[in-house]
Order: C-alpha cells, then sequence, then structure tokens
C-alpha cells in the first residue's frame, strides 16, 4: 500500500499554514511505522523540538485529518492511532492481549469492496477493517 506524501503546496494554500511543527508532526506520523498515538506523537516531537505542544501535536493532526493526508483508528483500544493516509484498502489484525497491529492484504476484502461500490454506485475511497483477537503469543 502506497503513502500519501505530504503535498507542501496543500499547507500553503489560503486557510492553512507549513509551520515547522507540522512538518515535523507530519515526518513522524509518516515515517513512524504506522498506529502512532498522540502521546507517542508529541514524545517524539518534543525530542526533536523541545517546547512544542500537545495541543500543537492535536491541532495539526486535525488539520492533516481534514486534508486527508493522516487517518484516525481506535483499534479496539481506548484512544484513537494515526497514520499517513494510504491508498487501497486498509485492513488490520489487532491482538486483544498484547495490543500488537499486523496489516495484512486479503483479496476478497478488495473484491467485496469493489463490487460494493459498483452495486451501490457509490465511489469508495478509503476502507477500514479491523478484526480483533488474539495473536499466536497471547492465544497461549
Amino acid at each position: 500500500m502506497a503513502v500519501v506524501k505530504l503535498d507542501k503546496k496543500i499547507l500553503k494554500k489560503p486557510g492553512n499554514r507549513l509551520t515547522s511543527q507540522r512538518s515535523l508532526i507530519f515526518d513522524i506520523i509518516s515515517k513512524g511505522g504506522g498506529h502512532l498515538a498522540a502521546a507517542e506523537i508529541y514524545a517524539r516531537a518534543w525530542r526533536k523540538m523541545p517546547g512544542i505542544s500537545l495541543s500543537t501535536v492535536y491541532r495539526a493532526i486535525s488539520k492533516f485529518k481534514e486534508l486527508g493526508l493522516v487517518e484516525e483508528s481506535h483499534l479496539c483500544q481506548e484512544h484513537h492511532h494515526y497514520e499517513a493516509l494510504q491508498n487501497g484498502g486498509h485492513f488490520h489484525l489487532v491482538c486483544l492481549g498484547c495490543g500488537a497491529v499486523i496489516e495484512f492484504e486479503y483479496p476478497l476484502i478488495k473484491r467485496i469492496r469493489n463490487e460494493v461500490a459498483k452495486a451501490r454506485r457509490f465511489d469508495i475511497v478509503n476502507a477500514e477493517v479491523n478484526l480483533s483477537g488474539y495473536c499466536s503469543r497471547c492465544r497461549c
């Protein structure tokens, strides 16, 4: 799955601003391996830019979501996770024991997505599937 690159032109349009904080936060999200909680994004940002506030992180995430650059997922936990939006389907296995998140692709899900779009005459731009259970380590 291809990750959407930050188009700095998007953040330079009227009403948007490309600040050093936003650029850093997006870099952390896009290069962070996905599924980062806001607290983790903040901690990583603070290590590179001491003094950055948690509210700045939340405002940047909100702007990125609004612009379609970042995706928010609940992933069966009490907080949300953020990652750069990926083209195509978005599928996760979520372990209820250790919290591991495993991304996967499965042709049947893509086929269902395409058939639903065609049957309902609906342009699907993103699909998210989260299946929760227990990984092989936690099953024991």
